[in-house]
């Protein structure tokens, strides 16, 4: 249970590590002190975190396709180590195009072809459930 517990606990305090890293402007100190710009400043900003780490789930589906492809075995444990906070190519301070953004995406296929079932059904072992539970 405690190993349970302090995972969860490392995955909210990267998850915020994260949100502070990417809202760096002021140093993440909110100054203003009127109540609708503070509530907004803190919505852009998770609103940024989770457009990254969608951004970056999506860049880690199509490396695990690719090796996929290439005859590499993934197993549920492998991706279960990867996290979705990657900061390495992310560029803070660059130039970004916005020319793109009226671009319409093909659609996105969710489905990767690894068996999650084995690592579910571990969780729920742990957690004291049965697998027809």
């Amino acid at each position: 249970m405690r190993r349970r517990v302090t995972a969860t606990a490392n995955k909210v305090e990267a998850f915020n590590g994260f949100s502070q890293w990417l809202g760096f402007g002021n140093r993440g100190v909110i100054a203003d002190n009127d109540l609708v710009e503070q509530e907004k400043a803190m919505k852009f900003n998770a609103l940024l975190t989770n457009a990254v780490i969608f951004h970056n789930a999506l860049d880690i589906t199509e490396i695990v396709r690719q090796l996929l492809e290439e005859g590499w075995t993934i197993e549920p444990e492998d991706l279960a180590h990867i996290s979705p906070y990657l900061t390495e190519h992310i560029n803070r301070f660059g130039e970004y195009s916005t020319h793109e953004l009226g671009i319409q995406p093909d659609a996105y296929d969710p489905k990767l072809d690894v068996g999650f079932t084995p690592l579910r059904d571990q969780d729920l072992a742990a957690a004291g459930f049965t697998a027809a539970a």
